[in-house]
């Protein structure tokens, strides 16, 4: 068990040296704002699309269309029971507060996390369940999400997001075994690859302009991350262990359901006016202590699978 842990918590410091070289480059100056929004813009509205575009290209096994549909159906509800209890908490905060503490509750960073950290974990079979969850999180991001930010929810925002322009190409690539054109496919592959080191800069970017000390001093901020890192994997984990599904599905909702919180809780308190200094908080808080809550979780709910021997 301590060297599967060690082994899990080797890849997530790899990904924090990553996040590192973020924080440093924007504590020297070298990256400013403007650039780290760009690259952020660049992840969400190319990368991204090509990551699930690229993750589509696999050949279709007997019953991997009712596993993704499982996983999708699995992941929704671990989310909609975090929505649930966000709903009770922090009713005595201001609305400005109220939205981005309940939002960062809710949703984690599996987009620009979760995809790298299955790969690492789990190996590239287990993108595919990333995917899905992509594309399960910006419909709900778009509809609850900016419900809870205080914003008005439209149709073009539920159905046109980058993930489901992903999801409109490469899934019926999927669907019918085709290909994209090579030199198109080795285009996408390698877009797709920016992932993982652009994702993890910007988040070590956004790290660097927060207020570090309030982070690690506010009752309310441990809160949340207490929820979000343990139980928003916990409650999932025990209560689909009696259903038998399958391991590699299994593992990766319960990777996804605790990473930290999600970047975009910035961006859309941004957006809609609501108190951006205590989403940057969140995020920082819950990512540092993600080194230590990620392993425990991955590595126990692998060995609750069966995939790793208790």
């Amino acid at each position: 068990m301590l060297s599967n842990f060690a082994l899990v918590a080797g890849q997530v410091v790899t990904l924090f040296l990553l996040m590192g070289a973020g924080f440093v480059l924007a504590q020297l100056g070298k990256l400013y704002p403007d650039g780290v929004s760009q690259m952020s813009t660049l992840v969400l509205y190319v990368v991204t699309p090509c990551v699930i575009i690229h993750a589509f290209a696999i050949e279709r096994t007997d019953g991997m269309v009712r596993l993704l549909l499982e996983f999708a159906a699995v992941y929704a509800l671990s989310t909609l029971f975090c929505a649930a209890v966000a709903l009770f908490c922090f009713r005595g905060e201001s609305p400005c507060r109220r939205g981005p503490m309940r939002f960062a509750m809710v949703y984690g960073n599996n987009g620009f996390m979760g995809l790298p950290l299955l790969l690492s974990i789990l190996g590239e079979r287990a993108v595919i369940y990333g995917v899905v969850s992509v594309v399960v999180f910006n419909l709900l991001l778009w509809t609850h999400g900016v419900r809870t930010m205080g914003g008005r929810v439209t149709l073009r925002q539920a159905l046109v997001s980058p993930a489901t322009v992903g999801l409109v190409v490469g899934l019926p690539l999927f669907l019918t075994g085709g290909r994209l054109p090579s030199m198109v496919d080795s285009a996408v592959g390698f877009l797709a690859d920016l992932n993982t080191p652009l994702a993890m800069i910007v988040i070590g970017a956004q790290m660097a302009g927060a207020d570090l000390k309030r982070s690690f001093t506010s009752p309310r901020l441990y809160g949340v991350a207490a929820f979000r890192l343990l139980a928003a994997p916990l409650v999932p984990m025990l209560c689909l262990l009696p259903l038998r599904l399958d391991p590699m599905l299994y593992c990766a909702n319960i990777i996804l359901c605790a990473v930290p919180v999600a970047g975009a809780t910035g961006m859309l308190a941004q957006r809609f006016e609501q108190d951006t200094a205590v989403a940057a908080q969140m995020v920082t808080l819950t990512t540092l202590l993600s080194v230590l809550t990620l392993p425990l979780m991955a590595v126990t709910a692998q060995s609750l699978s069966g995939i790793l021997p208790l």
